[in-house]
């Protein structure tokens, strides 16, 4: 017999209550493990790249170690898409942009305070 965690152990969505959170298997509303805890500064540098590796030759920019929540990059990233005129999304703390915005994302990133570094080719 299978005890409550190994029972529910690789839930992602249940009808009941809707996305799970896959660490600690709770409502995504109601999780414990992610609450409180603070994104590593890493070296307090905005690194902006362009990457098309996995997706077909279409470019994207990438936007990394920006020491912020995960509603902090939700904000930032709306605006960049704004600002671009693109879409994008948010993957593993990290920004991408549709398309090679690079310059425009580094003007805008220096303008809110950030140090900004280009990376890549």
């Amino acid at each position: 017999m299978k005890t409550g965690k190994e029972k529910h152990a690789g839930i992602v969505f249940s009808t009941e209550h809707g996305t799970m959170c896959p660490a600690c298997n709770n409502p995504l509303a109601h999780c414990s493990c992610t609450r409180g805890t603070r994104p590593s500064k890493g070296d307090g540098t905005v690194r902006v790249s362009r990457e098309t590796k996995g997706r077909k030759g279409k470019g994207v920019t990438i936007i990394t170690g920006l020491p912020l929540d995960q509603e902090g990059l939700s904000h930032i990233a709306k605006k960049l898409k704004q600002k671009c005129a693109t879409g994008g999304t948010i993957k593993e703390a990290a920004i991408e942009l549709q398309g090679d915005h690079r310059d425009r994302v580094l003007e805008e990133l220096k303008q809110q305070g950030y140090t900004v570094k280009r990376s890549g080719g």
